[in-house]
């Protein structure tokens, strides 16, 4: 099953234990927060799909775990896109 991951601004307390986990997906912007780098150069924190991260499943959820106050959110979707269910933080 396909996956997005995005980050809850309003928790990230810009940490950056993600970035050093998974510096090929997230980095911090200009106000300190955790943002997610796509392949085609931009930064979000609205949901991006894995294909659209430069790095592996195993990277983007052990940077997600890291994360001391789980602002990093993952979600399985169908091949539609629609949210699935929440793989992490697990509910």
């Amino acid at each position: 099953m396909p996956y997005k991951v995005k980050v809850d601004r309003t928790l990230c307390i810009g940490a950056a234990s993600c970035v050093a986990v998974a510096p090929n997906t997230f980095d911090l912007d200009n106000e300190g927060k955790a943002v997610i780098k796509k392949k085609d150069g931009t930064t979000t924190s609205d949901f991006v799909r894995y294909e659209d991260i430069a790095d592996d499943e195993t990277n983007i959820m052990n940077a997600s775990k890291s994360c001391p106050v789980n602002a990093i959110i993952i979600i399985e979707v169908d091949e539609k896109g629609n949210e699935v269910k929440q793989v992490w933080p697990e509910a």
